[in-house]
């Protein structure tokens, strides 16, 4: 397990002023019964942020026709929808709920090239709202596989999110299972994918990145 190389500051400083805090309280506060408590919730804290901004390391089974999961998190939509931004067809929609406690660091979930990418800010409203695909910060980006085929995701910031990184630009190749960003504290992807797509998962599913197959391409 490594730190997400966007995150290192934020952790750093987040560590040390936990640090910084304890040993005043040890140090200063006369009431052990406040000062162990006050330190002990200062590093449960500490270590929470840390592990948030962990990436894994994980094997995938992904390649240009095997489609595995951009987030670690719960599948709470499948559904035929027009995807309107570059896609502009009917495709199959996956999405993916991350809670507070799933890991965030995010995947390419096939082998291709990305052709499309573009920011949006927007609204704080809850991930797991229909709105939210609309109406909330996201980031898109576009993969055009090697026999033309495109697969399409949206990093969604959720209603705690706070930002969203992602290592996309026009040109670049992708592999899947490597990490293509992170979005921070509470979040969805939203994945489109071709109409003929074989999809290996259901509602209600748990999935983890990189490892669980969500799609077979024709």
């Amino acid at each position: 397990m490594r730190i997400d190389k966007d995150s290192i500051f934020e952790v750093s400083v987040t560590l040390i002023f936990a640090i910084i805090l304890i040993t005043i309280l040890l140090s200063h506060i006369v009431y052990p019964w406040f000062s162990w408590t006050a330190s002990a919730i200062l590093l449960l804290l500490a270590v929470a942020n840390l592990l948030f901004h962990r990436v894994p390391e994980r094997k995938s089974p992904g390649n240009d026709k095997t489609v595995t999961s951009v987030a670690d998190g719960q599948i709470v939509e499948i559904s035929r929808k027009f995807e309107k931004e570059w896609i502009k067809e009917d495709c199959i929609k996956v999405s993916t709920y991350m809670d507070f406690f799933d890991v965030h660091a995010n995947f390419w979930p096939v082998d291709g090239t990305v052709e499309y990418n573009k920011y949006y800010k927007g609204r704080k409203r809850f991930a797991f709202s229909p709105k939210a695909s609309e109406d909330n910060e996201h980031y898109c980006t576009g993969i055009v596989l090697p026999d033309g085929q495109k697969v399409f995701f949206k990093q969604l910031a959720g209603s705690f999110a706070r930002r969203i990184v992602c290592y996309s630009e026009p040109g670049l190749q992708t592999k899947a299972g490597e990490q293509c960003g992170i979005i921070k504290f509470g979040s969805r992807v939203d994945m489109y994918l071709p109409l003929d797509a074989e999809i290996k998962v259901k509602n209600g599913d748990v999935v983890r990145a990189c490892e669980s197959v969500i799609a077979l391409l024709r």
